[in-house]
């Protein structure tokens, strides 16, 4: 059975006008965290087009980029969404929700706020609304604003990343502790290990740029420090 199949089944299970945000309430164990991690960045993904006011097409792809929808699921997806534009609650109930679901397994709400990140830039334009949209919600989640920002440099295209915000580090770290840091970031970003924490094997192809990012950094730093 595919994700977006459980996905319908878990919307189904909503009781006649029972909104959106119930679900996030029932998918706190695995194999249903998968299912909730999905539903998660949907249900987000839909609140932060508000934010800026439209959804366009390259936020569409953006989003099918992330999680391999396959076009006889497209359907399933569309009614999550659907679900999560059309309810009454505010993003911010939305994200106390999910942070409750998660708890304090920070890894997993990073891995869904990169998601989140990987759509709002996707049309070339990172309004200021997304921006603070994004912003309290990984206040919400209890990220770090150190972790933020990090996020923010890789996929805001205001500015070249700085290679060591990128892996979460100060100039001033020495280069043994960065590569301790980098070798760590690397380990995070294994299929398996994204697996165990949740992360959908459909969304699994966010760890593709965020290696590539982790890398480009380290090489850059290795570089100076020559």
């Amino acid at each position: 059975m595919s994700i977006w199949s459980r996905i319908s089944e878990a919307l189904s299970a909503l009781a006649s006008g029972e909104p959106l945000t119930s679900v996030f309430d029932r998918l706190r164990t695995p194999p249903e965290r998968t299912v909730a991690f999905a539903i998660a960045v949907i249900a987000l993904g839909a609140k932060m087009a508000k934010a800026d006011g439209q959804v366009t097409r390259d936020e569409v792809t953006a989003f099918r980029e992330v999680f391999l929808i396959a076009s006889d699921d497209e359907a399933g997806a569309a009614k999550v969404f659907n679900l999560a534009r059309q309810d009454v609650a505010g993003f911010e109930e939305y994200a106390r929700r999910i942070k409750t679901m998660f708890g304090d397994d920070a890894a997993t709400l990073n891995d869904l706020l990169e998601g989140l990140f990987h759509i709002a830039v996707a049309d070339g334009v990172y309004h200021p609304n997304e921006d603070v949209f994004l912003s309290e919600v990984a206040t919400i989640f209890g990220l770090p604003e150190r972790e933020f920002n990090t996020l923010r440099s890789r996929f805001v295209p205001d500015a070249k990343p700085d290679p060591y915000a990128v892996l979460g580090v100060t100039p001033d770290t020495p280069l043994p502790e960065i590569r301790k840091v980098w070798r760590a970031k690397v380990r995070e970003m294994h299929p398996d290990r994204m697996v165990a924490r949740g992360v959908p094997q459909e969304a699994i192809k966010l760890a593709e740029k965020r290696l590539t990012d982790v890398n480009d950094a380290w090489e850059q730093i290795q570089r100076e420090a020559a």
